[in-house]
């Protein structure tokens, strides 16, 4: 339990939220405090439960800076609906893991993987922080985890309108027509959620390509700064082979990508990591 600071900017007055996290996901489960409280100088949750006892209670307790007193006051919320909400977000992290650790449960689909891709024999659930899959409504491209949305976006504020008109939504994911969409784990304020994006992670995605481009370069996925200079790699797909980009330079190891004679949906997986002193050191080529 922190006060939120994004909105009420290095005053360190804020209102005092409710999170959860398992050291791997995070999500804002909600306000514990009223809107015009300030001056919350500390805070701690007790939580009861007794063996045999379906009566569970969790409670916040803050300390406020008094008002034309020295001494702080202290008050008790009790969080019912919250500890709810918590018991649903729960529920609902177990249900991904499970799905996720059976997205290729195909003998086939395992063979013709490519060892570190999404589609390995067992997909690991062990530090996945996030999964895009077929949540999709209004531009925006769900978490399921119940974390960060990416959102879907053009070129520019006229083009972006169209880019969530063309886009469309599946269980099996989102077809991107003239459009891509931006994860933005780095742009949450003064309340980070993803400091890993800072030093180490790995990006996976399975892409069905529907008809093979023959020229010119198609950006894949990729990680950047909040400006266009700031690269720390990319994946595109130029002149019948797969590009790695780190920062603005090629990566020698260009991969021819076996896509075969067929112009139907052929599906791959890709995978590009970022590691701690090096902005790439290996890359899995979608193959």
């Amino acid at each position: 339990v922190y006060a939120d600071k994004t909105a009420a900017g290095d005053s360190g007055k804020g209102v005092l939220h409710l999170w959860l996290t398992d050291n791997t996901h995070i999500v804002d489960i909600g306000p514990v405090s009223g809107d015009d409280e300030e001056g919350i100088t500390a805070s701690s949750l007790l939580y009861k439960s007794a063996e045999g006892e379906d009566n569970k209670e969790l409670i916040a307790l803050y300390e406020k800076k008094g008002e034309g007193t020295p001494s702080p006051s202290l008050w008790s919320v009790n969080l019912t609906e919250q500890l709810k909400r918590v018991k649903e977000v729960l529920a609902t992290w177990k249900k991904v893991d499970d799905l996720v650790s059976k997205l290729c449960p195909s003998k086939s689909a395992t063979d013709e993987a490519s060892a570190g891709t999404a589609c390995s024999p067992a997909v690991p659930t062990d530090g996945l922080v996030g999964f895009l899959s077929g949540s999709f409504s209004g531009g925006t491209w769900s978490d399921e985890y119940l974390g960060v949305n990416a959102t879907v976006k053009g070129n520019d504020n006229e083009s972006n309108e169209k880019a969530k008109a063309a886009t469309v939504g599946s269980d099996k994911g989102v077809k991107f027509q003239g459009a891509w969409a931006e994860w933005p784990v780095g742009l949450q304020g003064k309340n980070q959620l993803y400091h890993f994006a800072n030093y180490n992670f790995t990006l996976v995605a399975t892409v069905s390509i529907h008809n093979v481009p023959e020229e010119g370069a198609i950006p894949l996925m990729g990680a950047k700064m909040n400006d266009e200079r700031s690269k720390f790699f990319g994946l595109s797909y130029e002149k019948g082979k797969w590009k790695l980009l780190c920062g603005s330079e090629p990566v020698s190891g260009e991969q021819k990508p076996r896509f075969g004679d067929r112009e139907d949906s052929t599906r791959r997986n890709c995978a590009t990591e970022r590691h701690p002193g090096l902005r790439v050191r290996r890359w899995s080529a979608c193959g």
